[in-house]
């Protein structure tokens, strides 16, 4: 009897845990990430390259432009005010990836943002909601956009072999690649075919979770290739590696995802660690470990550990945390634990930036890649700078 009691005991948690997985749609990543190897062990310090993307949406909510305008200036003051207490091993204050949606366009929301970047802050890329859309839509509206950026805002490199605009990209929804299991909020099968003729260099969507959307692939940076008679195409793909070449349609670099076993429902349960922050997920200094910890890095290059976070920045209930005493609290951890020139190097970099580090350590170049931040791509603005090769190699 007691056999048989145990043995109901073990299904009923079995079956308690499989709810749990589904409720939450671990499903979908949760044995890649317990089956994961772990990143080798390097001579020498870490390179530690943080990355803060932000969904910037001025219009949440769909608010009137008073209230837009208020959120805008804010960011625009007191993000000043916070980066100016903060500096990496190159000098550098923190660096904000501006994500702005293409269909909440206002000329003056752009033309402040754009002056913030000038200074020195950060920079503005592409974000994009839509539902139900169509081939034809989608460029056009991509390529006006891509247009508007650069032209009214000196936003977007060029690329300097072909001048061809080039730019970082977040779907809205998550829903890169028409992702969602219901079909809503994109509605395109060959996204990444569209995205890299367009001029895409790397999406930094990932990752989703707890959404449905989210890829049996995580804690990667890697090339996607688009099956354009299936949605979800990044699900899988070819990990960047040094002296790799590129393959595929789009790069994806990804974001910290994994348990959190230090913040745990009713004690027990870990929560699940998607780089998200917010009021509700502040950036403490263990979740900083945990995103360093994960080791996200350029196979074969394992001493640049790249640590991409998100959040939706215009919120109100969030902004204290983005804009205070929580993100002092976690750039003053990073350049404390992570910036002793010893075991740990900081950089703080733009989404543009990251994706030029990428591109160097794919190539194989060595040392510190805070000399790579405009290996490939220029900032919006500066003359291209002629590539190094991987023979200077240091």
């Amino acid at each position: 009897m007691i056999a048989i009691a145990l043995l109901v005991l073990l299904l009923l948690v079995a079956a308690a845990v499989t709810v749990a997985i589904r409720a939450r749609n671990m499903q979908y990543w949760l044995w890649g990430y317990l089956t994961r190897r772990r990143p080798p062990k390097v001579a020498g310090p870490k390179h530690v390259l943080f990355c803060f993307v932000d969904h910037f949406e001025p219009n949440w909510g769909r608010v009137d432009i008073d209230t837009q305008r208020r959120r805008v200036d804010r960011w625009c003051s007191d993000y000043r005010a916070l980066a100016a207490r903060h500096r990496d091993a190159d000098g550098r204050v923190p660096q904000h990836s501006f994500f702005y949606p293409e269909e909440e366009y206002v000329e003056e929301h752009l033309d402040k943002l754009q002056s913030l970047c000038a200074d020195g802050y950060g920079e503005i890329e592409i974000h994009l909601h839509h539902d139900n859309d169509t081939e034809a839509n989608f460029v056009a509206t991509i390529d006006r956009f891509n247009r508007l950026l650069h032209d009214r805002h000196d936003a977007l490199p060029r690329d300097p072999v072909t001048g061809q605009l080039r730019f970082a990209f977040i779907h809205g929804n998550w829903c890169l690649d028409n992702s969602r299991a219901d079909g809503r909020w994109c509605g395109i099968d060959n996204e990444l075919i569209l995205l890299r003729e367009l001029g895409c260099y790397a999406d930094f969507t990932l990752p989703s979770a707890p959404s449905d959307t989210q890829t049996r692939m995580s804690n990667a940076i890697y090339y996607a290739t688009d099956d354009p008679q299936r949605c979800k195409s990044h699900d899988t793909g070819v990990p960047m590696r040094v002296g790799g070449k590129p393959s595929g349609d789009l790069l994806i670099i990804q974001g910290p995802l994994g348990l959190n076993w230090k913040d745990r429902r009713f004690g027990v349960i870990p929560r699940i660690e998607n780089s998200d922050v917010r009021k509700g997920c502040p950036p403490t200094p263990s979740r900083v470990d945990q995103w360093v910890d994960t080791g996200i890095h350029v196979e074969g290059r394992p001493e640049w550990v790249f640590v991409k976070v998100h959040t939706h920045g215009t919120q109100e209930r969030d902004m204290d945390t983005l804009l205070g005493a929580p993100a002092d609290t976690m750039h003053d951890h990073l350049e404390a634990v992570y910036n002793d020139g010893v075991h740990y190097v900081l950089h703080y970099v733009t989404a543009r930036e990251m994706y030029n580090i990428a591109k160097a350590a794919e190539a194989g170049l060595a040392g510190d890649p805070g000399r790579y931040r405009d290996f490939e791509l220029p900032k919006p603005g500066k003359q291209p700078v002629a590539h190094e090769t991987a023979a200077t190699t240091v």
